[in-house]
């Protein structure tokens, strides 16, 4: 018998066995996410003996196009990693099978126990899609220091300190700027106008809002930190490394993510690490809110194991386990008693993020969303270049938005879910 030969039998026979002893569960990841959830998956299996894991990473440029794909193509996963804003649209196609049965009877996930708004993230037309994995939202990084010789002992409350702030730091003008707002990012404007009453569409998700007061004032702020030179002009781009800048004095503040956290301690040295910090975001009369974001696990309707899928998502939503998978990657967890990890809990620069994310609010739960607020930086950038005034560029965004819309109003209107 050649070698060959001998290699491929044992291939066959290897192969035999883990379909005899062992259900595979297919879990496809995005992002960095595979690599730190694989640490994780070892005392799982250990649990549950005859179940193996297959993780799939997807990068995040390609995973959305992916996963449309493999639905087509039906070939999807059992569970998924799927962002919050994506869920509508799964939802749309009836690719997801609904968990409220499973929370309820379950003794590991405790609805109260999550912050309400990322919770509401996974729920669409009354029905839970989705359990939170890990949450993501938007605040201020700051430099105490600057804001202390400045003559403030304190973060900023609301938008009337912010901008006086800012003014005060903006100088010389042109050389040094209040805050870093990329221009290509609808991030930062999103959280702003999230801070308003009026909801950002209308009629059911079926027209855009952006003509209306609470968008138009948000907007008008936003725009007013570009005319007034308190923030520079250019996009993540062309500010190179904004790590750099900050610890350089460029600006002050930054809106970002928890994933700075680690960044800034790598990235600054030692001598500054107590030059900055975290706080929640200012609103325009106090504290404000900020965008409700982050990855939740969904199962697939087409899956042949949701028993043993669910097994899974009641394991990596356990506090101890989330603890570890913070301490693992930095993905803040969803779950209020996750946050009494030490690692959490005694982190300065983490607190802020614990009490901005009691201050979230989700954005409309609609399969187009991603692509109305991209067309909704597009116009802003006119407007912060000063191409258009404010009530023209959110008559524009309207505009475009409603077109986005369009298939929507049409399958709502004939008894559907929504557009794909």
């Amino acid at each position: 018998m050649t070698l060959a030969l001998i290699v491929a039998l044992v291939g066959v026979a290897g192969c035999a066995k883990r379909e005899e002893g062992t259900r595979t569960l297919q879990f496809w990841t995005i992002g960095r996410e595979g690599e730190a959830v694989e640490k994780l998956l070892p005392a799982f299996e250990r649990e549950h003996p005859g179940l193996h894991v297959e993780v799939q990473q997807l990068p995040l440029t390609a995973a959305h196009q992916k996963l449309l794909t493999a639905y087509a193509g039906n070939s999807s996963p059992d569970i998924t990693q799927l962002g919050n804003t994506w869920i509508p649209e799964m939802v749309a196609l009836d690719a997801l099978e609904p968990l409220d049965a499973r929370v309820a009877a379950s003794s590991v996930i405790k609805r109260d126990d999550y912050f309400p708004a990322i919770w509401s993230t996974n729920v669409v037309d009354g029905a839970l899609y989705g359990v939170p994995w890990y949450v993501d939202t938007r605040l201020l990084f700051y430099r105490k220091d600057l804001l202390a010789k400045a003559g403030y002992d304190h973060p900023p409350r609301d938008w009337q300190e912010w901008k006086a702030m800012m003014a005060k730091l903006a100088q010389p003008q042109g050389k040094a700027y209040g805050v870093l707002l990329p221009t290509n990012e609808f991030e930062q404007l999103l959280s702003l106008a999230l801070q308003q009453d009026d909801p950002l569409l209308r009629d059911g998700g079926r027209y855009g809002n952006f003509r209306s007061p609470g968008f138009k004032k948000a907007l008008a702020f936003y725009v007013s930190l570009f005319k007034d030179q308190q923030a520079p002009m250019m996009t993540n781009v062309g500010i190179g490394n904004p790590w750099a800048a900050f610890g350089q004095g460029f600006y002050a503040f930054y809106l970002s993510g928890p994933w700075n956290i680690g960044e800034f301690r790598k990235r600054l040295p030692p001598e500054q690490q107590a030059d900055w910090g975290t706080t929640p975001l200012p609103g325009p009369n106090g504290p404000g809110a900020s965008n409700a974001g982050g990855s939740s696990l969904v199962i697939y309707r087409s899956s042949k194991h949701k028993d043993d899928a669910w097994a899974l998502i009641e394991y990596l939503s356990r506090p101890d386990i989330q603890a570890r998978f913070y301490e693992i990657l930095g993905d803040m967890p969803p779950r209020r008693s996750s946050w009494e990890a030490p690692a959490l809990k005694n982190d300065d620069k983490a607190t802020a993020f614990r009490e901005q994310l009691e201050r979230v609010r989700p954005t409309p739960p609609v399969a187009e969303w991603e692509r109305i607020v991209t067309e909704m930086q597009l116009v802003a950038a006119q407007a912060a270049h000063g191409d258009l005034t404010i009530d023209q560029a959110a008559a524009e965004i309207d505009r475009r938005a409603d077109r986005l819309l369009e298939k929507r109003r049409w399958m709502l209107d004939h008894g559907h879910k929504g557009s794909p």
